[in-house]
């Protein structure tokens, strides 16, 4: 059904970050430093962050979105908070705000200037402390893009450090192709099966067209022809399997995911050099 394999005697972070490294063609290190062009795009405007001025407010600016990332300040014009407004406006996907409210502060445990990003995959928040002189719009921008990991994240060297940084053991792929037809249709019903594993499983969507994703293709020993296919691994044990798609669907998703969870807990393994099976 799936090929099921082993990563030799690597631990955990380096089977992870030997996949990071053939993901980004390059160093884990230097991706974090990595800043594509769409996060500058916008660099010269500073988009105003939304003010919340209670803990209601902000919980449900919280709560609205995948990713959300809000500036807790003592004041509103220190100069962390014109560099946290600069950052606003580089990354106007993500949604932003703002707060000086002591009781909203208080309720997020906030005692010094600080970003936080709170991400709804897997409900953890990220904090940045901003009293360091050396935190800029640069540095802010980057520990965004490293963090915002979302129900489904798309691989680039920007999004690396936090997949593998992140407190997910299993991570599913779906490696296909961005520019064809059949993809809206193959990511509405991959976004939906991350749902049903929300918390569990980080989904990653990998796109070949992208120079530095052809390597996950020869690492998980597929073949452009067997595309759109599913790669899963399981870091603390480096157990991975593979399966070829003739098109993406919630069941087929879900199925391949619970067969591959309850293989883990019954401790079964398969052959490690079967080749792909082509779905019927």
């Amino acid at each position: 059904m799936v090929r099921t394999g082993q990563a030799g005697t690597m631990g955990t972070s380096i089977f992870l970050c030997l996949l990071l490294t053939l993901l980004t063609r390059g160093s884990p290190a230097a991706c974090a430093g990595d800043n594509s062009s769409a996060s500058h795009s916008t660099a010269s405007t500073a988009e105003k962050p939304v003010l919340l001025d209670n803990v209601a407010d902000a919980e449900a600016f919280i709560s609205g979105a995948e990713v959300a990332v809000i500036g807790f300040f003592q004041e509103p014009n220190c100069s962390e908070a014109t560099q946290f407004r600069l950052t606003a406006g580089r990354i106007p996907e993500v949604p932003f705000g703002l707060s000086t409210s002591r009781a909203v502060l208080s309720h997020y445990g906030v005692e010094a200037n600080t970003l936080t990003l709170f991400r709804m995959v897997d409900n953890q928040r990220k904090d940045l402390d901003m009293n360091n002189n050396d935190i800029d719009a640069e540095k802010m921008t980057r520990f965004i893009r490293i963090n915002e990991l979302r129900l489904v994240t798309e691989y680039t060297p920007s999004t690396a450090i936090g997949v593998m940084q992140s407190s997910f053991q299993l991570h599913l792929l779906l490696v296909t192709d961005k520019t064809s037809p059949k993809y809206p249709e193959q990511m509405r019903r991959y976004r939906e099966a991350a749902e049903l594993f929300k918390g569990k499983i980080l989904f990653i969507l990998v796109d070949i067209n992208l120079k530095s994703n052809e390597r996950t293709v020869s690492f998980f020993k597929l073949k452009k022809s067997q595309l759109p296919a599913l790669a899963i691994f399981n870091g603390p044990d480096e157990e991975q399997d593979v399966l070829t798609l003739d098109e993406v669907s919630v069941e087929r998703v879900q199925d391949f995911c619970n067969g591959f969870i309850e293989r883990m807990e019954k401790g079964e393994d398969e052959p490690e050099e079967k080749t792909p099976n082509e779905e019927l």
